[in-house]
């Protein structure tokens, strides 16, 4: 038996005795530490601690920056006039100053190819907030409240569902005498919302179910504020991804109305027009065709690399460590 008077206690038991030794006899180790990493962080906050390493994201931003100076700042590329066109300058190959040459009427394709993202990029984001708007508006409140509600919401969704976006389009743009950029938002938004609906009130069901929903409820915070609050913050991941895909898609739906002849009107400069006005200068082996429907593509894919990147990063699921 060890000796009572040393720094040590035994408890002994019914067959194995065991000894715990003194707190002062224990030493405790570099890897025993705990180290404080400070505050910790939100999901938001980890999200862009992994954007910031993510290539992919990175590539889309600066692309996405290139696009947004072309809508706003138009002048720091080209101090041309994208509706000046003198037919003396018809089919002129390039030259100083208009690196991609004249089309067909003389004007300038640089300058028109910068100017012509205002219109696509302009009526995208338009689509995009009012398709946000109302599809996450309708499938919060009916996931939330459940009941009659998220029936109702539902049956209205399938209907939409069921109408092909292009042909619903097409059929409703040739029938209106007026065409403006506000007609196409309009449009896109109607017969897109139910996909913004769709997600947002899955993702509501799940997070109502809660530990946080429940606490807060049993505070007495109100339903609503229960919502806006608690509720909707934490859903909001899956509909931002959702909403930088379909801002691509929408300024693809755009240019193919205009390309058709049924989107917006000859006078507005867009990408969509400028490939149909250039799409007969082809067979004569004439690039300019290339140049807004490069800008187009790049435009589109730098969103939909955007939203693969916000996917990865919100989506606890799909991340990559």
């Amino acid at each position: 038996m060890p000796d009572p008077g040393k720094n040590s206690t035994e408890k002994s038991g019914p067959r194995q005795p065991y000894f715990l030794a003194a707190p002062d006899e224990v030493e405790v180790l570099a890897t025993d530490r705990v180290e404080e990493s400070g505050a910790p962080r939100g999901i938001l906050s980890d999200a862009w601690r992994q954007l910031r390493r993510n290539p992919i994201f990175l590539v889309a931003a600066v692309m996405i920056v290139v696009v947004v100076l072309m809508v706003v700042w138009p002048g720091l590329f080209t101090d041309q006039d994208p509706r000046y066109c003198h037919g003396d300058f018809s089919m002129d190959p390039r030259g100083p100053g208009h690196p991609f040459g004249f089309d067909k009427q003389g004007c300038d394709v640089f300058a028109r190819t910068i100017h012509g993202a205002r219109a696509s990029v302009l009526t995208g984001l338009g689509a995009t907030a009012m398709f946000l708007l109302i599809g996450g508006t309708l499938g919060a409140l009916a996931g939330f409240y459940g009941g009659l509600l998220d029936s109702v919401v539902s049956r209205i969704a399938e209907i939409f569902f069921a109408i092909p976006l292009m042909l619903a389009a097409i059929v409703i743009m040739q029938l209106l005498d007026q065409r403006t950029i506000w007609t196409v938002i309009v449009i896109l938004a109607v017969f897109t919302w139910p996909q913004a609906a769709r997600i947002t009130r899955s993702a509501v069901i799940e997070s109502k179910n809660s530990e946080y929903v429940t606490a807060a409820k049993a505070l007495g915070v109100s339903r609503i504020r229960v919502l806006i609050r608690h509720v909707l913050p934490n859903s909001a991941g899956p509909l931002i991804v959702v909403t930088t895909i379909w801002l691509g898609v929408f300024i693809v739906t755009e240019a193919t109305l205009s390309y058709l002849g049924v989107g917006l009107p000859r006078t507005v400069v867009s990408w969509g027009s400028d490939i149909d006005t250039n799409q007969q200068q082809l067979r004569g082996g004439s690039p300019i065709l290339f140049y807004p429907a490069t800008a187009l593509a790049l435009t589109v894919l730098s969103f939909i690399l955007l939203g693969d990147a916000l996917r990865d990063a919100l989506d606890p699921k799909a991340r990559k460590r």
